[in-house]
Parts: structure tokens; C-alpha cells; sequence
């Protein structure tokens, strides 16, 4: 799994759970955060072993406040048109990790948060998550978060997010009402809660998971006509892995959400 500075990694029943690590700063992310975010993907793409990942953070303040603003912020290249978004390296599906991502929100979730909000597969949250974006009361555009943002919630929804910059937060009650997150639980039970949606997910086969995932994410990019071609490719492809071992599988105790 390798050494980190910013950020905690456990792997366990094939969940890789990673904290970010930084509750000193609001768990803003730096330079060192997101190169380490590079090698975390790279691991849990290659690593056959993880099957699912739960993202969370430490502390009681925030999940995550964006950019670490300290000192200027991430560094500049010199020559602009060289200069990366951080989202390269933060984003699992900008990773072309396929592995389902659990996020599990607390506290202030803002700005540069969104870069893993908008490519997780499931949020949850707390009661006490509030979720804005300080972009515009700085006098910054506010691009990629509210562009990802959009094909998760209403269009009016992300562009209030975005235009009332530090004017609003929106709340938990809120953000489940129109489906930014899941499921709304007490702080106490958040990351018992996350591990558990976790391991139900990891207990299935993981090709067909994984399959599942790219599918759908890719879907996004293509017609309607498009997406039924390779959604059925996907699932030639998928099923006869997926199935070998699998063809007796008890029946589990359904929840009702």
C-alpha cells in the first residue's frame, strides 16, 4: 500500500478504506495530497485484492475544504497551457479506477471537495454535512466541480451551489432530498455505515461490479443508441468471469430503504 502523509489506507475484507489526513487544515488537499492520491489509484486499479474503496476523512470539522490555500495554493507551471487540473489526480474515474467508490461526508464539504463527490458512486453523509463552494465569493470561476456536479443533481441545483458562493450551504436534508447523497445518518454511525454498504458490495462478484461501474460511468459519454451497443459488449464480456463459482448463491436478508 505504501507510505503516506496525508491520507491513512487499510485494507480489510477487500475494502481499501482511506481517510484523508489532514484535520489540521480541513483536510484541504496540497500538492503532496494529490500525488499520493496518483499512487493510491494506481494500487487500487492494479491490485485485485480491493474491491471496493470507502473514502472518508478524520477530524470533526470537515471532510474536505478544497485547495490548500496556504503559500499560494498548488504550484503553477510556467507555461499555462502545460498546467494540469488536480482533479487528474485526485478523481478515481480520471484514474480509470472502475472499483466502486463509497464517500462518506462530514462537517464542511466545499469547493475542490467535489473532485472525489462527483466521482464517487455513492455518497452518504451526516446530519451535521453542509456542502457550498467558495469559488465566487473569491473572485474564481467555479468550472469543473459544477460541470461534474450537474450530471449528479438538477442544473439549478449545482449552478445555486456555485453562484451563491459563500452566501449558502446547502444542507444534508437538502442534498438527500435531491439525490446528492444516498442516505443521511447520525456522525456517530457514519463510517460503520459506509464500511457496512461497503462489504455488501465487495461479497458480490468482482468483475460484475467492476463491470457495472464502467458501464455506467461510461454511458454518460454516449447516445442512447451508443450506450446500449457497449452496455451489451460489457456484459458478454463481464458475465462468464463473473458467473464461475457464483451459480448458487443464497439468497440475503433484503433491507427496505
Amino acid at each position: 500500500m505504501g507510505d503516506y502523509e496525508t491520507i491513512l489506507v487499510e485494507l480489510s475484507d477487500h475494502i481499501a478504506t482511506v481517510t484523508l489526513n489532514r484535520p489540521e487544515r480541513l483536510n484541504a488537499f496540497d500538492q503532496t495530497m494529490c500525488d499520493e492520491f496518483s499512487r493510491l489509484w494506481a494500487w487500487v486499479r492494479t491490485t485485485d485484492d480491493v474491491h471496493v474503496v470507502v473514502l472518508r476523512a478524520a477530524g470533526d470539522r470537515a471532510f474536505c475544504s478544497g485547495v490548500d490555500q496556504t503559500d499560494g495554493g498548488l504550484p503553477k507551471e510556467s507555461n499555462p497551457w502545460s498546467q494540469l487540473d488536480p482533479g487528474r489526480q485526485l478523481g478515481p474515474k480520471a484514474n480509470d479506477v472502475w472499483k466502486p467508490v463509497v464517500c462518506a461526508v462530514h462537517g464542511m464539504c466545499a469547493g475542490g471537495a467535489f473532485y472525489w463527490i462527483n466521482e464517487a458512486d455513492i455518497v452518504i453523509c451526516s446530519a451535521d454535512a453542509t456542502f457550498f463552494d467558495p469559488h465566487l465569493t473569491y473572485g474564481m470561476v467555479s468550472a469543473l466541480e459544477p460541470m461534474g456536479l450537474s450530471r449528479r443533481i438538477p442544473y439549478g441545483e449545482a449552478m445555486r451551489w456555485a453562484l451563491l458562493g459563500l452566501d449558502e450551504r446547502m444542507s444534508a436534508t437538502r442534498a438527500h432530498g435531491i439525490g446528492l447523497v444516498s442516505e443521511v445518518v447520525h456522525r456517530d454511525d457514519l463510517h460503520g455505515r459506509a464500511a457496512d454498504i461497503a462489504g455488501k458490495i465487495a461479497a458480490k462478484p468482482a468483475a460484475a461490479v467492476q463491470g457495472t461501474v464502467r458501464a455506467v460511468w461510461q454511458g454518460f459519454e454516449l447516445s442512447p443508441r451508443q450506450a446500449q451497443a457497449i452496455g451489451y459488449s460489457f456484459t458478454q464480456l463481464g458475465n462468464p468471469i463473473a458467473r464461475v463459482g457464483f451459480r448458487d448463491v443464497p439468497r440475503p436478508q433484503w433491507e427496505l430503504r
